[in-house]
Protein backbone atom coordinates (compact mmCIF):
# COMPACT_ATOMS: atom_id res chain seq x y z
CA UNK A 1 0.00 0.00 0.00
CA UNK A 2 1.30 3.58 -1.13
CA UNK A 3 2.28 6.14 2.09
CA UNK A 4 -1.02 7.64 2.85
CA UNK A 5 1.51 11.06 2.97
CA UNK A 6 2.45 10.84 -0.97
CA UNK A 7 -0.26 13.49 -1.92
CA UNK A 8 0.80 15.88 1.13
CA UNK A 9 4.58 15.05 0.01
CA UNK A 10 3.69 16.44 -3.63
CA UNK A 11 2.34 19.48 -1.87
CA UNK A 12 -1.47 18.89 -3.13
CA UNK A 13 -4.63 18.18 -0.47
CA UNK A 14 -7.59 16.26 -1.50
CA UNK A 15 -10.03 18.44 1.21
CA UNK A 16 -7.85 21.67 0.94
CA UNK A 17 -7.87 22.04 5.03
CA UNK A 18 -5.50 25.08 5.17
CA UNK A 19 -8.02 27.08 2.29
CA UNK A 20 -11.35 26.48 4.43
CA UNK A 21 -9.39 27.25 7.83
CA UNK A 22 -8.67 30.56 5.69
CA UNK A 23 -11.94 31.90 4.40
CA UNK A 24 -13.64 30.24 7.65
CA UNK A 25 -14.67 33.69 8.92
CA UNK A 26 -15.78 34.89 5.78
CA UNK A 27 -19.41 36.20 4.65
CA UNK A 28 -21.08 32.63 3.48
CA UNK A 29 -23.31 34.81 1.32
CA UNK A 30 -27.48 34.83 0.86
CA UNK A 31 -27.16 30.75 0.98
CA UNK A 32 -24.58 29.03 3.36
CA UNK A 33 -25.19 25.24 2.33
CA UNK A 34 -25.56 26.42 -1.75
CA UNK A 35 -22.65 25.23 -3.95
CA UNK A 36 -21.07 28.42 -4.81
CA UNK A 37 -21.69 31.53 -3.56
CA UNK A 38 -24.32 33.88 -3.82
CA UNK A 39 -24.62 37.43 -3.69
CA UNK A 40 -27.46 39.62 -3.42
CA UNK A 41 -28.20 41.62 -7.16
CA UNK A 42 -25.82 43.97 -6.32
CA UNK A 43 -25.51 46.04 -10.11
CA UNK A 44 -29.53 45.67 -10.79
CA UNK A 45 -30.66 46.01 -7.17
CA UNK A 46 -33.38 44.04 -7.53
CA UNK A 47 -34.31 41.61 -4.91
CA UNK A 48 -35.57 39.21 -7.01
CA UNK A 49 -32.55 38.46 -8.69
CA UNK A 50 -28.62 37.55 -7.19
CA UNK A 51 -25.38 37.21 -8.48
CA UNK A 52 -22.85 34.50 -9.21
CA UNK A 53 -19.27 34.43 -9.92
CA UNK A 54 -16.63 31.98 -9.52
CA UNK A 55 -13.17 31.45 -10.07
CA UNK A 56 -11.27 27.66 -10.97
CA UNK A 57 -8.82 26.48 -13.44
CA UNK A 58 -7.46 23.63 -15.52
CA UNK A 59 -4.83 22.72 -12.23
CA UNK A 60 -1.50 20.80 -12.75
CA UNK A 61 -3.03 19.58 -15.71
CA UNK A 62 -1.61 21.94 -18.10
CA UNK A 63 1.99 20.72 -16.75
CA UNK A 64 0.86 17.19 -18.39
CA UNK A 65 -0.39 18.84 -21.85
CA UNK A 66 2.96 20.60 -22.05
CA UNK A 67 4.77 17.11 -21.86
CA UNK A 68 2.40 15.42 -24.25
CA UNK A 69 2.92 18.28 -26.65
CA UNK A 70 6.93 18.53 -26.56
CA UNK A 71 6.88 14.91 -27.14
CA UNK A 72 4.52 14.89 -29.79
CA UNK A 73 4.00 18.42 -31.19
CA UNK A 74 0.31 17.68 -30.83
CA UNK A 75 -1.27 21.31 -30.04
CA UNK A 76 -4.98 20.18 -29.94
CA UNK A 77 -4.15 19.36 -26.08
CA UNK A 78 -3.96 22.65 -25.45
CA UNK A 79 -7.55 23.31 -26.62
CA UNK A 80 -8.39 20.65 -24.01
CA UNK A 81 -7.27 22.92 -21.35
CA UNK A 82 -8.83 25.74 -22.15
CA UNK A 83 -11.84 23.34 -21.96
CA UNK A 84 -10.93 21.85 -18.34
CA UNK A 85 -10.79 25.48 -17.25
CA UNK A 86 -14.19 26.21 -18.51
CA UNK A 87 -16.04 23.22 -17.30
CA UNK A 88 -14.16 23.40 -13.74
CA UNK A 89 -16.32 26.61 -13.41
CA UNK A 90 -19.79 26.43 -15.09
CA UNK A 91 -20.41 23.04 -13.93
CA UNK A 92 -19.71 24.55 -9.79
CA UNK A 93 -22.14 27.28 -11.17
CA UNK A 94 -24.74 24.59 -12.92
CA UNK A 95 -24.59 23.13 -8.98
CA UNK A 96 -26.62 25.89 -7.49
CA UNK A 97 -29.23 25.95 -10.93
CA UNK A 98 -27.32 28.48 -13.12
CA UNK A 99 -27.50 27.88 -16.86
CA UNK A 100 -26.48 31.06 -18.16
CA UNK A 101 -26.09 33.50 -19.99
CA UNK A 102 -22.77 33.63 -18.65
CA UNK A 103 -19.60 35.63 -18.98
CA UNK A 104 -16.11 34.48 -18.48
CA UNK A 105 -12.70 35.98 -18.29
CA UNK A 106 -9.52 33.99 -18.85
CA UNK A 107 -6.24 34.42 -16.63
CA UNK A 108 -3.20 32.92 -17.97
CA UNK A 109 0.37 33.09 -16.45
CA UNK A 110 2.92 31.08 -18.84
CA UNK A 111 6.66 31.37 -18.41
CA UNK A 112 7.55 33.01 -21.81
CA UNK A 113 10.59 31.14 -22.97
CA UNK A 114 8.64 27.77 -22.60
CA UNK A 115 5.18 28.99 -23.90
CA UNK A 116 5.60 30.31 -27.28
CA UNK A 117 2.34 32.16 -29.27
CA UNK A 118 0.99 29.36 -30.73
CA UNK A 119 0.19 27.69 -27.50
CA UNK A 120 -1.90 30.65 -25.89
CA UNK A 121 -3.10 30.82 -29.60
CA UNK A 122 -4.55 27.53 -28.93
CA UNK A 123 -5.90 28.38 -25.50
CA UNK A 124 -7.61 31.53 -26.53
CA UNK A 125 -9.44 30.33 -29.80
CA UNK A 126 -10.15 26.83 -28.37
CA UNK A 127 -11.92 28.74 -25.33
CA UNK A 128 -14.19 30.75 -27.97
CA UNK A 129 -15.27 27.74 -30.28
CA UNK A 130 -15.81 25.76 -27.06
CA UNK A 131 -18.31 28.23 -26.29
CA UNK A 132 -19.65 27.97 -29.85
CA UNK A 133 -20.06 24.34 -29.57
CA UNK A 134 -22.09 25.37 -25.86
CA UNK A 135 -24.65 27.13 -27.57
CA UNK A 136 -25.87 24.11 -29.94
CA UNK A 137 -26.56 23.10 -26.55
CA UNK A 138 -28.43 26.08 -25.69
CA UNK A 139 -25.91 27.31 -23.48
CA UNK A 140 -24.66 31.00 -23.87
CA UNK A 141 -21.29 32.19 -23.12
CA UNK A 142 -20.23 35.86 -23.49
CA UNK A 143 -16.05 35.80 -23.97
CA UNK A 144 -15.47 39.05 -22.42
CA UNK A 145 -10.89 38.86 -22.61
CA UNK A 146 -8.50 38.00 -19.88
CA UNK A 147 -5.13 38.35 -18.98
CA UNK A 148 -2.10 36.64 -20.50
CA UNK A 149 1.07 37.62 -17.92
CA UNK A 150 4.74 36.88 -18.54
CA UNK A 151 5.91 35.40 -14.87
CA UNK A 152 8.55 33.04 -15.71
CA UNK A 153 9.95 33.61 -11.98
CA UNK A 154 6.69 32.85 -10.35
CA UNK A 155 5.16 30.07 -13.24
CA UNK A 156 7.64 26.85 -14.22
CA UNK A 157 5.40 26.35 -17.61
CA UNK A 158 1.18 27.79 -17.83
CA UNK A 159 -1.37 27.74 -15.82
CA UNK A 160 -4.80 28.26 -17.34
CA UNK A 161 -7.55 30.20 -14.86
CA UNK A 162 -10.84 31.74 -15.59
CA UNK A 163 -13.77 33.57 -13.87
CA UNK A 164 -17.00 32.94 -14.90
CA UNK A 165 -20.59 34.94 -13.71
CA UNK A 166 -23.96 35.41 -14.08
CA UNK A 167 -27.35 37.19 -13.09
CA UNK A 168 -30.10 35.03 -12.03
CA UNK A 169 -33.42 34.42 -10.62
CA UNK A 170 -33.63 33.54 -7.26
CA UNK A 171 -36.40 31.34 -7.38
CA UNK A 172 -34.53 29.13 -9.93
CA UNK A 173 -31.65 28.30 -7.19
CA UNK A 174 -30.73 25.13 -6.21
CA UNK A 175 -29.03 25.35 -2.98
CA UNK A 176 -29.56 21.47 -0.86
CA UNK A 177 -31.94 23.36 1.86
CA UNK A 178 -34.93 20.89 0.72
CA UNK A 179 -32.21 17.74 0.72
CA UNK A 180 -34.43 15.19 3.04
CA UNK A 181 -34.28 11.57 4.14
CA UNK A 182 -35.41 9.62 1.71
CA UNK A 183 -33.87 11.27 -1.17
CA UNK A 184 -32.36 9.50 -3.99
CA UNK A 185 -28.92 10.65 -5.58
CA UNK A 186 -28.37 9.86 -9.59
CA UNK A 187 -24.67 9.51 -10.80
CA UNK A 188 -23.77 10.81 -14.05
CA UNK A 189 -20.87 9.03 -15.32
CA UNK A 190 -17.61 10.91 -16.22
CA UNK A 191 -16.09 8.74 -18.52
CA UNK A 192 -17.68 7.41 -22.12
CA UNK A 193 -18.44 9.82 -25.53
CA UNK A 194 -21.09 12.16 -25.16
CA UNK A 195 -23.24 12.96 -28.08
CA UNK A 196 -21.14 16.81 -27.72
CA UNK A 197 -17.80 15.35 -27.27
CA UNK A 198 -15.45 14.69 -30.08
CA UNK A 199 -13.82 11.07 -28.61
CA UNK A 200 -13.78 8.71 -26.04
CA UNK A 201 -13.52 10.30 -22.67
CA UNK A 202 -11.78 8.81 -19.65
CA UNK A 203 -13.50 10.75 -16.92
CA UNK A 204 -10.08 12.17 -15.35
CA UNK A 205 -11.87 15.94 -14.34
CA UNK A 206 -9.20 18.16 -13.64
CA UNK A 207 -8.83 16.96 -9.90
CA UNK A 208 -5.64 14.57 -8.72
CA UNK A 209 -3.62 15.39 -11.96
CA UNK A 210 -0.24 15.93 -9.49
CA UNK A 211 -1.08 12.21 -8.42
CA UNK A 212 -1.97 10.63 -11.51
CA UNK A 213 0.71 11.78 -13.33
CA UNK A 214 3.56 11.07 -10.78
CA UNK A 215 1.75 7.86 -10.24
CA UNK A 216 1.55 6.69 -13.98
CA UNK A 217 4.25 8.22 -15.90
CA UNK A 218 8.27 6.54 -15.55
CA UNK A 219 11.06 8.20 -13.73
CA UNK A 220 13.02 9.69 -17.20
CA UNK A 221 10.75 12.49 -16.94
CA UNK A 222 11.96 14.03 -13.93
CA UNK A 223 15.05 14.61 -16.54
CA UNK A 224 13.77 15.31 -19.80
CA UNK A 225 11.27 17.55 -18.40
CA UNK A 226 12.40 19.35 -15.42
CA UNK A 227 10.37 22.39 -15.76
CA UNK A 228 7.40 19.80 -14.91
CA UNK A 229 8.34 19.26 -11.64
CA UNK A 230 8.92 20.93 -8.19
CA UNK A 231 12.64 20.73 -7.49
CA UNK A 232 12.23 20.37 -3.81
CA UNK A 233 10.08 17.42 -4.08
CA UNK A 234 11.68 14.30 -2.52
CA UNK A 235 12.47 11.35 -5.19
CA UNK A 236 10.52 9.12 -4.59
CA UNK A 237 7.40 11.15 -5.11
CA UNK A 238 8.48 12.02 -8.43
CA UNK A 239 7.08 10.12 -11.28
CA UNK A 240 6.74 6.32 -9.93
CA UNK A 241 5.22 4.95 -12.55
CA UNK A 242 5.91 2.71 -15.42
CA UNK A 243 3.93 4.40 -18.32
CA UNK A 244 5.12 6.63 -21.38
CA UNK A 245 2.90 9.45 -22.57
CA UNK A 246 2.46 8.09 -26.17
CA UNK A 247 1.74 4.00 -24.86
CA UNK A 248 -1.39 2.66 -25.87
CA UNK A 249 -3.98 1.37 -23.38
CA UNK A 250 -7.29 -0.79 -22.76
CA UNK A 251 -8.92 2.49 -24.25
CA UNK A 252 -8.96 4.36 -27.69
CA UNK A 253 -6.63 6.89 -26.08
CA UNK A 254 -2.66 6.29 -25.43
CA UNK A 255 -1.56 7.15 -21.71
CA UNK A 256 -1.39 10.78 -22.09
CA UNK A 257 -4.34 11.49 -23.89
CA UNK A 258 -6.58 9.51 -21.71
CA UNK A 259 -5.17 11.30 -18.49
CA UNK A 260 -5.67 14.29 -20.13
CA UNK A 261 -9.44 13.69 -21.42
CA UNK A 262 -10.95 17.45 -21.17
CA UNK A 263 -13.17 17.43 -18.74
CA UNK A 264 -16.81 17.12 -19.47
CA UNK A 265 -19.58 19.33 -19.02
CA UNK A 266 -22.90 18.19 -17.77
CA UNK A 267 -24.13 21.68 -18.88
CA UNK A 268 -26.89 20.09 -22.18
CA UNK A 269 -27.75 17.52 -19.23
CA UNK A 270 -28.77 20.45 -16.40
CA UNK A 271 -30.85 22.52 -18.50
CA UNK A 272 -33.00 19.65 -19.48
CA UNK A 273 -33.88 18.38 -16.21
CA UNK A 274 -33.84 21.83 -14.48
CA UNK A 275 -36.46 22.60 -17.47
CA UNK A 276 -38.85 19.78 -16.57
CA UNK A 277 -38.04 19.14 -13.14
CA UNK A 278 -36.75 22.07 -11.39
CA UNK A 279 -39.25 21.61 -8.24
CA UNK A 280 -37.92 18.20 -7.55
CA UNK A 281 -34.45 18.57 -7.92
CA UNK A 282 -33.33 18.72 -3.99
CA UNK A 283 -29.43 19.30 -4.61
CA UNK A 284 -26.67 19.30 -7.37
CA UNK A 285 -22.81 18.54 -6.84
CA UNK A 286 -20.48 18.28 -8.99
CA UNK A 287 -17.82 15.89 -7.41
CA UNK A 288 -15.05 17.77 -8.20
CA UNK A 289 -12.34 18.44 -5.17
CA UNK A 290 -12.96 15.64 -2.32
CA UNK A 291 -13.82 13.47 -4.89
CA UNK A 292 -17.38 10.96 -3.14
CA UNK A 293 -17.05 13.11 -0.21
CA UNK A 294 -17.94 16.06 -2.18
CA UNK A 295 -21.27 16.21 -0.61
CA UNK A 296 -20.84 15.74 2.64
CA UNK A 297 -19.62 19.61 2.32
CA UNK A 298 -23.10 20.62 1.63
CA UNK A 299 -25.52 18.76 3.75
CA UNK A 300 -28.42 21.11 5.23
CA UNK A 301 -28.53 19.31 8.36
CA UNK A 302 -27.15 16.03 9.95
CA UNK A 303 -27.83 13.27 7.29
CA UNK A 304 -25.95 10.30 5.81
CA UNK A 305 -25.66 10.10 2.19
CA UNK A 306 -24.96 6.41 1.42
CA UNK A 307 -23.54 5.76 -2.15
CA UNK A 308 -24.34 1.84 -2.42
CA UNK A 309 -24.37 1.25 -6.01
CA UNK A 310 -22.16 3.80 -7.51
CA UNK A 311 -21.16 3.59 -11.51
CA UNK A 312 -18.37 0.65 -12.58
CA UNK A 313 -15.03 2.49 -12.41
CA UNK A 314 -13.51 3.60 -15.28
CA UNK A 315 -9.78 1.79 -16.90
CA UNK A 316 -8.15 5.09 -15.71
CA UNK A 317 -8.74 5.06 -11.93
CA UNK A 318 -8.11 1.03 -12.34
CA UNK A 319 -4.99 1.71 -13.39
CA UNK A 320 -4.10 4.51 -11.04
CA UNK A 321 -4.44 2.60 -7.72
CA UNK A 322 -2.94 -0.26 -9.42
CA UNK A 323 0.38 1.82 -10.24
CA UNK A 324 0.46 3.78 -7.01
CA UNK A 325 -1.19 1.35 -4.37
CA UNK A 326 -3.49 4.19 -3.47
CA UNK A 327 -5.15 2.87 -0.75
CA UNK A 328 -9.37 2.69 -2.06
CA UNK A 329 -10.69 4.91 0.38
CA UNK A 330 -8.27 7.91 -0.39
CA UNK A 331 -9.25 6.89 -4.17
CA UNK A 332 -12.68 7.64 -3.35
CA UNK A 333 -11.91 11.23 -2.11
CA UNK A 334 -9.24 12.63 -3.78
CA UNK A 335 -10.67 11.50 -8.20
CA UNK A 336 -14.39 11.48 -9.38
CA UNK A 337 -14.17 7.76 -10.04
CA UNK A 338 -16.16 7.16 -12.58
CA UNK A 339 -19.19 9.57 -11.72
CA UNK A 340 -18.81 13.36 -11.43
CA UNK A 341 -22.00 14.98 -10.89
CA UNK A 342 -25.02 14.15 -8.93
CA UNK A 343 -28.69 15.00 -8.30
CA UNK A 344 -30.69 14.57 -5.26
CA UNK A 345 -33.84 14.09 -5.94
CA UNK A 346 -37.40 11.50 -5.31
CA UNK A 347 -37.56 8.06 -6.78
CA UNK A 348 -39.63 8.99 -10.00
CA UNK A 349 -37.63 12.11 -10.78
CA UNK A 350 -34.35 10.44 -10.82
CA UNK A 351 -35.85 8.21 -13.22
CA UNK A 352 -36.24 10.64 -15.52
CA UNK A 353 -33.08 12.02 -15.10
CA UNK A 354 -31.21 8.47 -16.10
CA UNK A 355 -33.16 8.93 -19.22
CA UNK A 356 -32.12 12.47 -19.81
CA UNK A 357 -28.97 11.53 -19.50
CA UNK A 358 -28.76 8.60 -21.70
CA UNK A 359 -29.94 10.84 -24.44
CA UNK A 360 -26.71 12.58 -24.02
CA UNK A 361 -24.87 9.00 -24.37
CA UNK A 362 -23.90 9.61 -21.13
CA UNK A 363 -24.79 6.57 -18.29
CA UNK A 364 -26.05 7.43 -15.21
CA UNK A 365 -28.04 5.06 -12.16
CA UNK A 366 -29.23 6.30 -8.93
CA UNK A 367 -26.53 5.42 -6.82
CA UNK A 368 -27.27 5.93 -3.06
CA UNK A 369 -29.95 7.45 -0.97
CA UNK A 370 -30.24 9.65 1.72
CA UNK A 371 -31.17 8.90 5.78
CA UNK A 372 -31.33 10.75 8.93
CA UNK A 373 -28.24 11.09 11.17
CA UNK A 374 -26.73 11.90 14.29
CA UNK A 375 -24.04 14.05 12.55
CA UNK A 376 -23.16 15.03 8.85
CA UNK A 377 -21.44 11.88 7.23
CA UNK A 378 -21.10 10.22 3.43
CA UNK A 379 -20.99 6.08 3.61
CA UNK A 380 -19.74 4.12 0.79
CA UNK A 381 -20.41 0.92 -0.36
CA UNK A 382 -17.99 -0.40 -2.93
CA UNK A 383 -16.60 -3.62 -4.17
CA UNK A 384 -13.44 -2.72 -1.73
CA UNK A 385 -14.70 -2.00 1.37
CA UNK A 386 -16.97 0.24 2.68
CA UNK A 387 -15.36 3.80 3.77
CA UNK A 388 -16.99 6.75 5.91
CA UNK A 389 -16.38 10.45 5.67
Amino acid sequence: MADNNRYNQRGVSAQKEDVHKAIAKLDKGLYPNAFCKIYPDYWGGDDEFCNLMHADGAGTKSILAYMYWKETGDLSVWKGIAIDSIVMNIDDLLCVGAVGPFTYSSTIGRNKHLIPGEVISELINGTQSYFDRLKDYGIDVLLMGGETADVGDVVRTVIVDGTMACRMRRDKLVTTEKMIPGDVLVSLASYGQATYEDEYNSGMGSNGLTSARHELLKKEYKTKYPESVDPNLPDEVVYNGSYGLTDATSTPLDMGKMILSPTRTYAPVVLKVLQQHFDKIHGIIHCSGGGQSKCLHYLPSPLRVVKNNLLPIPPLFDLIQKSAGTDWKEMYQVFNMGQRLEFFTDKETAESIIEISKGFNIEAQISGYVEKAEKKEVVIESPYGTFTY
